[in-house]
């Protein structure tokens, strides 16, 4: 069963979801950079199943954790609360999960503080994406800071963008929850302006150099389908390749998936749950 908790930190208000047994080995999953801790239901709940105690957070500005002001967003940010968060609920140490700019963060967690990080799980991002990628993710941003008749005409803005492939219960869910209503309809109460400093901010930065720091075991959960048809992929086989021989605690999976679709699919469950119960 998930249970929603509210952690008070230096920074301010962070949201979470919790998930499996409070004396599971702990896990800290980090969404994308516009979703929320939803978009992890499907790994969160196939981890409670093994033991593990779940927690997914929703980065600043993202879900229902408040923006924080202009210029306080940015990998390196998002990364400290990660940690602060982890010593608020009194994890020595833990394993780490992050999808898309989530993965970023997750390095650089581990570049701030290798030696708590027991296992890393990056999912579909290790370091530049293919130019081709680009559009859909920027694209993806756009949803945000409207107001949409309802939540049906929302939901169906999103899968005509085709992107969101296959189009599932967890999907559904992710964006159903991300909308509060307003007087004319609905809104996503994701702060566009949080995901637009961060867009910058990663377009400023090289993940790469997080990878000298990732000495724990690391699993690289590929897409091996582009992000849409006749697109880039978010971790091209040149990045992966690169990845793989610079970082010799890794290895990867590679999943029949877009950069959405390996959030559910059942070889991801099992790889990233596999990977973690050891």
């Amino acid at each position: 069963m998930t249970r929603a908790a509210d952690l008070q930190l230096s920074s301010g208000r962070l949201h979470a979801l919790r998930a499996g047994p409070e004396n599971g080995s702990p896990v800290i999953c980090v969404p994308g950079l516009s979703a929320n801790a939803r978009s992890f239901d499907a790994i969160a709940e196939s981890l409670a199943r093994e033991g593990h105690q779940v927690i997914t957070l929703d980065l600043r500005g993202r879900g229902l954790s408040p923006a924080t002001a202009p210029g306080t967003h940015g990998w390196r940010r998002h990364a400290e609360d990660v940690l602060e968060a982890a010593r608020t609920l009194g994890f020595a140490s833990f394993d780490l999960v992050g999808h898309s700019m989530g993965a970023f963060v997750s390095m650089q967690a581990a570049a701030l503080d290798a030696e708590r990080i027991r296992r890393l799980v990056l999912i579909d991002a290790a370091g530049v994406p293919e130019p081709a990628a680009l559009p859909p993710i920027v694209a993806a941003v756009q949803r945000l800071d409207t107001v949409y008749p309802s939540e049906e005409d929302y939901l169906a803005l999103i899968q005509r963008r085709g992107a969101v492939e296959p189009w599932a219960d967890l999907w559904e869910a992710h964006y159903r929850a991300e909308l509060e209503p307003v007087a004319s309809g609905v809104r996503p109460r994701t702060s566009k302006a949080a995901v637009v400093e961060d867009l910058v901010y990663g377009s400023q930065q090289d993940a790469q150099s997080f990878w000298p720091s990732l000495r724990m075991p690391t699993l690289l959960v590929r897409a091996a389908r582009p992000l849409l048809p006749g697109t880039g992929f978010v971790v091209g086989e040149k990045l992966r390749d690169a990845f793989l021989e610079a970082v010799p605690s890794a290895e990867v999976v590679e999943i029949d998936a877009n950069h959405y679709g390996v959030m559910a699919h059942p070889d991801s469950l099992r790889a990233i749950a596999g990977f973690l119960t050891c």
